[in-house]
């Protein structure tokens, strides 16, 4: 397969969607915490932007801080701010510590709060009006500089629809990121075998001790292997609860306990389903609820599947839902930057769109993803139905309407949709 090894130098911090809102929720709040995926580079960001940092996994410090915690946590905060406490779940009362350092303290940007997983044990205070949430995702197409970026999202809501623009980010590479993902060390990694190696190894440390590590409660291996196995077959989906039990392979777990398992992985920011999109529409028509299922980086489904580039070449129907998956994973990253939340919306007729953009001043944006240029009519023409079928009169007219491909021409057709390819877009 022709794809060229990764240019970027080893070790070279590549600009985050991240960094911009990490700066203005630092002037606002005394403190953020940064919530997402391990290895999608929470650290490295966080590091950028404080003054003194602690780590509460350093192995030469933990059981020391851990104690710490437990007895004067206010210790731990000690030092030149904006402070970065890392990994601070695994002492949660560091959560009550913060925020009344900052009751009874004065100023802004003073902690950074980075993890991994959320505690299962919810604090005694949100930190409503004190802590600032930052939700972090791997890498986009934009951020790993495999997009040109020469659409931007931004740039769409504002009306300048006049787009144009080409990518060479081909059907191989698309294959190849979709199976390396968006890890930072995987994007700067030039050895191609080992890039794509670190979404496996991401996998196996998650079974052998994170989803345990997270909260001391001991869970079956193979159990959580076959739940992520099923999930993985059904990403891009509104597969039910029961659809993936029933799709595990010999006697599946209890009810509860899949939920609790479902629930250790959502937790650990592995997967982030997507939530749908109720509208008021112009005729009475049941919009469907249930959430489709997708992982925080599309690689991690290809580990649990095995699929390498080569075979999803030739597998056009599982490259298509992992090439969904990854248009969400960016298109949220984006929508953060915009100050915006991604949606999926279907009803009782069978018409959906796979991506609605919900930005938090009311516009309002349909996309359909399709992987390739065939299906592009049809896609059009259903979100021209679907945008009919809002009640525009309370929700306005749609900014736009895409279809997101992996093609490599951006243009807008004579019906005015949007035809974009994935690896044009940023924010």
């Amino acid at each position: 397969m022709a794809v060229e090894s990764s240019e970027i130098q080893r070790g070279e911090y590549l600009p985050r969607v991240a960094d911009g809102l990490l700066t203005q929720a630092l002037q606002s709040s005394g403190a953020v915490q940064i919530k997402g995926p391990k290895w999608c580079g929470k650290t490295a960001t966080a590091e950028r932007q404080s003054a003194s940092q602690v780590f509460m996994q350093d192995p030469d410090r933990s059981a020391t801080l851990l104690a710490l915690a437990d007895t004067k946590p206010s210790l731990i905060l000690r030092g030149e701010e904006p402070r970065l406490i890392d990994e601070w779940q695994m002492a949660p009362q560091l959560w009550d510590a913060v925020r009344f350092a900052i009751d009874r303290g004065r100023g802004r940007g003073r902690f950074i709060l980075t993890g991994s997983a959320t505690p299962q044990q919810e604090p005694a205070h949100s930190g409503v009006g004190r802590i600032a949430r930052l939700t972090m995702r791997t890498m986009s197409l934009f951020e790993s500089q495999e997009s040109t970026g020469v659409v931007s999202l931004g740039e769409l809501f504002d009306g300048n629809h006049d787009v144009s623009g080409f990518s060479d980010f081909d059907i191989e590479n698309t294959a190849f990121a979709l199976c390396r993902g968006g890890w930072p060390e995987a994007v700067v990694e030039s050895r191609v075998n080992v890039a794509l190696r670190m979404a496996a190894d991401y996998v196996e440390e998650l079974l052998d001790s994170d989803i345990n590590r997270m909260d001391g409660i001991k869970r079956n291996k193979t159990w959580m292997r076959l739940i992520m196995r099923s999930y993985a077959r059904n990403i891009s989906s509104q597969a039910s609860q029961s659809t993936i039990a029933a799709d595990m392979q010999g006697e599946p777990p209890s009810e509860g306990t899949l939920s609790d398992y479902l629930d250790a992985l959502s937790r650990a920011c592995v997967t982030e389903d997507l939530p749908a999109w109720n509208p008021r529409l112009r005729s009475k028509t049941a919009v469907r609820t249930s959430p489709t299922r997708h992982f925080s980086d599309p690689s991690i489904a290809c580990a649990v599947l095995h699929a390498t580039p080569e075979k999803l070449l030739n597998d056009f129907e599982t490259f298509g839902l992992l090439f969904e998956s990854m248009c969400i994973r960016d298109l949220r990253v984006y929508a953060d930057a915009l100050g915006g939340d991604v949606f999926h919306y279907r009803d009782k007729t069978g018409l959906e769109s796979d991506a609605v953009i919900g930005l938090h001043d009311g516009r309002w944006a349909l996309i359909e993803v399709k992987l390739g240029e065939k299906q592009v009519d049809i896609a059009a023409a259903h979100l021209k139905k679907l945008a009919d079928r809002i009640d525009q009169d309370h929700e306005g007219r749609p900014s736009f309407l895409m279809v997101l491909t992996a093609t490599a021409a951006a243009y807008r057709r004579d019906d005015g949709v949007l035809v974009v390819p994935l690896a044009t877009l940023a924010p």
